[in-house]
């Protein structure tokens, strides 16, 4: 192994290589490691990108301060820190000028935006709404502890952030929670989940959960299972647990076999399939606004309606130009795997 490269130093990528290979033509020894130290890792590489999409990409924040028993992110990433919003409204402008007209908001820990700066996740949010040209705004993933009854008010009258959250739970056991070391219960979660809907009825809400996790006895699961069931949510994200060398969870006494993770996870995934199709069906028939992306020659074109509701075009019908074009469609029935709903346009 000649070069070893944490994650503070892969945006500059290039520079190591160059160097490395300046290096081997001269005969020098090559090898260097550069440690991964949770404390050095400061620096903020900015990053707004489609590639070969049509949704636009904008990193608003990397790192993590929370220790969660059974995740290295904190190690691997280091703490949380973020660009300035000015800096965020210019990356947001340059992708508009560009012909963009969505963009979603990543980040590892994006609701803790501000720990650089001092500036809150709302003010971002609320800025990047006045962006001229973006027509449509998404956020990635939000903490249930980080996502404020005063962001789930302004998404439910702004002008362009999509009635769609992705909110991790992880367990709906507030036992297993606690063996986590996560920063809510499930009756925030409940709150959160509830105040959206009554702000935004018509919002998709996905949600990650992880089963088999270190503790998790069989009547954890239950609980998780019967709480996931009677939430109004969308989908569901199903991780099974895996150990993480240097991880507190491996303290933990209780541990689940692969074979019963598996069976928990299928569960899950069917509850999911059930809860998607159930929230498709309730908009067949209807009208929205589809953000269609680009397909290969002959091929179905599919894109999103505001609500996150993936939809198909038939290849009859499907034209280079609506790549990136905001049209409305009227919802039909579901396409022959279920993954979308048919549409015609209007």
């Amino acid at each position: 192994v000649d070069l070893v490269l944490g994650s503070n130093e892969k945006a500059n990528l290039i520079q190591y290589l160059n160097e490395a290979f300046t290096k081997r033509e001269t005969g020098e020894t090559l090898h260097q490691f550069h440690s991964v130290k949770t404390k050095d890792i400061k620096t903020f590489q900015a990053s707004c990108s489609k590639g070969n999409r049509t949704r636009y990409f904008l990193k608003v924040q990397d790192g993590c301060n929370y220790f969660c028993t059974y995740c290295t992110i904190p190690y691997a990433r280091g703490f949380s820190r973020n660009p300035t919003i000015s800096s965020l409204i210019k990356q947001a402008e340059e992708a508009a000028a560009e012909g963009g007209k969505e963009i979603v908001l990543t980040g590892v820990n994006i609701g803790d935006f501000g720990e650089t700066t001092h500036e809150r996740f709302i003010d971002l949010v609320k800025a990047l709404d006045k962006v001229e040209g973006i027509k449509r705004f998404r956020i990635s993933s939000l903490e249930p502890d980080l996502i404020d009854d005063e962001l789930i008010a302004f998404c439910a009258e702004s002008r362009a952030f999509m009635p769609h959250f992705h909110i991790p739970l992880q367990s709906g056991s507030d036992t297993v929670l606690k063996l986590m070391h996560r920063r809510y219960d499930t009756a925030l979660f409940a709150h959160k989940i509830k105040l959206i809907k009554e702000l935004m009825p018509d919002a998709f809400i996905g949600v990650d959960v992880m089963v088999g996790s270190r503790g998790e006895k069989p009547e954890y699961f239950e609980e998780c299972y019967n709480f996931l069931e009677q939430l109004p949510i969308t989908q569901l994200h199903v991780f099974p647990y895996s150990e993480r060398p240097g991880t507190t969870a491996l303290s933990i006494p209780y541990v689940v076999n692969e074979k019963d993770k598996k069976l928990r996870s299928k569960r899950l995934l069917e509850l999911s399939d059930k809860k998607t199709q159930l929230f498709y069906q309730k908009f067949i028939g209807s009208e929205r606004e589809v953000l269609f992306e680009k397909a290969p020659r002959g091929k179905a074109m599919h894109g999103f309606t505001d609500n996150y509701i993936r939809v198909e075009l038939p290849a009859s019908l499907a034209k280079e130009e609506y790549d990136n074009e905001l049209i409305r469609v009227k919802l039909g029935d579901f396409n022959h795997d279920k993954s979308a709903l048919k549409v015609e346009l209007i």
